[in-house]
Formats: structure tokens, sequence, C-alpha cells
């Protein structure tokens, strides 16, 4: 193999492209990952903007997650319906443009431009947060680790879409089972507890409030925590490389996609009120990730929560892709 082939992959005969086409195993991790990851720092965005309110804040991260879900469910029947009507691929440009004209086509087309270079900074940003979260010593480093990831990123990316799907393969599904255990876990120590679980390592001390809630703060924490739903969308912009009918095969993988984000959004929501976990700087030296906190508070730093980080900083580097 030469140098060229190993950085960037074989080269790919057109006649070959048959065989890059993907089920829903593959589907999932290529065009979930990004919506599944988003699981990882959509309630912390929300969480963050609640740090002033104290542990008051707490009180009012169920209704507004709940509010996000229902959302995100309306935006899952309206791409389902794109899948339909564009079986060769509905990105937002081509719905815009064709339906409503080319200027919405363009500002629909600009806004997801924008939208997929903060994807990439955010996913590899949260993830190496959630590496510094395990390994507080490496947080001087962040920006260097950020640098390394996006190098490996693109290099994996170079390749055809079925090599890639199999990288991202056991990431995700490592993720989702972790996500689910971590979840089921802390829901049944909140039940036998009679909502009030022990965490096993206590989360940070929660200050005291220094502000008062109000209409425009809960506006916000509802649009940072709509990151969660970023990515929804990639299923629908790649219709054409599922196998037939590739339609049916992208509505089944978008189905699985939403049906695990709302899981775990939901999931993530209650365990966080359960257990008062509420977010840290970001840029400070104690900086702790929700997840890890969440991790930590209901199995203990132990095998499972080093697994779990794993996991997370894996899919939030690869969701960059």
């Amino acid at each position: 193999m030469s140098v060229i082939d190993f950085l960037l992959g074989r080269p790919i005969a057109t006649s070959d492209e048959r065989a890059e086409q993907i089920g829903v195993s593959k589907g999932i991790p290529i065009f979930g990952l990004d919506a599944l990851s988003s699981a990882a720092y959509g309630p912390e965005a929300a969480l963050t903007l609640l740090v002033p309110l104290g542990v008051a804040g707490l009180a009012y991260i169920v209704p507004i997650t709940a509010s996000i879900l229902a959302l995100l469910i309306i935006v899952f029947f309206s791409y389902r319906q794109t899948i339909a009507a564009y079986p060769r691929g509905g990105g937002s440009y081509t719905v815009a443009r064709e339906n409503l004209g080319t200027f919405p086509g363009l500002l629909a087309a600009s806004a997801l431009m924008i939208d997929y270079v903060l994807t990439a900074a955010v996913g590899i940003s949260a993830g190496i947060g959630a590496l510094t979260s395990a390994v507080p010593s490496l947080h001087p480093r962040t920006l260097s680790l950020c640098l390394i990831a996006l190098v490996v990123i693109t290099l994996i990316n170079l390749r055809g879409v079925s090599e890639t799907g199999g990288v991202f393969l056991v990431p995700t599904y490592l993720f989702l089972l972790s996500m689910c255990a971590a979840i089921t876990i802390g829901i049944v120590k909140t039940l036998a507890s009679g909502g009030h679980p022990s965490p096993v390592v206590a989360p940070p001390v929660v200050p005291a409030g220094a502000a008062v809630v109000s209409l425009w703060l809960l506006l916000k924490v509802f649009s940072s925590g709509c990151t969660a739903m970023t990515g929804v969308e990639a299923v629908s912009n790649g219709v054409k490389a599922f196998r037939e009918p590739a339609a049916a095969t992208a509505q089944r993988t978008l189905a699985i996609i939403i049906a695990c984000l709302v899981a775990m959004l939901g999931g993530i929501a209650y365990l966080v009120h359960q257990y008062k976990i509420v977010a840290t700087d970001p840029n400070g030296d104690q900086y702790q990730s929700v997840l890890s906190m969440l991790f930590l508070a209901v199995a203990g730093r132990g095998w499972f929560y080093y697994i779990a980080i794993c996991s997370v900083l894996l899919v939030l580097i690869f969701s960059a892709n």
C-alpha cells in the first residue's frame, strides 16, 4: 500500500458505487452520529445558561427539555415526509428553493454552511472537554488536542462511505449502550430511593443563585438546548447512499436515530434534576462536563466511567464528520 493510499484511502471505481451503499446498521453511525452526539452537549448548553439561578435553575431543565423534544418530533415527521418526496436527496437548500424560491433556498444553504462549521468546532471541543474531565492534567493542552482530533477526522473522512461507516460503527453503538446503561441505572436508583438518590461521587456543590428567572433567560436556555437537534437533517440529505428501497431504509434509520435521541435527552434531563447536577465553567480549571458528572453520580469512577467517557470522546470527535 502506498503512502497516498494509506492517507487518503484506496481509489474507488464508479462501478463499485453500489457496494458503497449502506443499510440501517451503518446508516445510524454515518448519518446519525452528529444528531446522537448532540445529546452530550445540548443539555450542557442549556444548563450552562441556568448556572446564575443556582439549584433553582434545575426546576426548569425538565419542562424546557420536554418542549425541545416536542419540536424534535415535529421535525422528525417533517424530514420523514421530505425523504419520501425527495428520494434523490432533499437538503434544506433543495426543499426551500423548489417550494419557496431562490432566496429562501440560499438563506437555508448559508445557515447550514455556518452550522456545519460550528458543528465541527463544537463536536471536537466538547469531545476534548470530556477527555479533560476524566484527565484534568490535559486541560492546558486543550487546543493542541482539538487540532490533532481535527486532523484524524479529516483523514478518516477522505475514505468511501462504507469504509468510513466501519470506523464509526463501534464508537457509536458503544456510546448508545453506555448512555442506555447510565440512564437505566440512574432511573432505577432514583425510583428505589423514592426520588432522592445518593450519588456515588457527589457533583460539585451548587452555588447560591445570583439572578432571577426571566422569560428572556428561559428563551435563551431553550435556544441553546436546541443544539441537541443538530444533525437530524443528515439522513434526508443522503438518501442516495442507502440500499434499495432507499427511501424506506432512510426513514427507518431516521426513526431509530430520533428515538434514541429522545430517550437520551429525556433521561439526561430527568437525572440531572434528580442528582442536582449543574454545569461548571467551561473555561475554568475545575471544569467537568455534565455527562462526566452524571456517570460519576450513577456509577462512580470505575471501569464503566472510563469506557463511557471514551465513547463520548470518540463520538463527539467523529461527529465533525
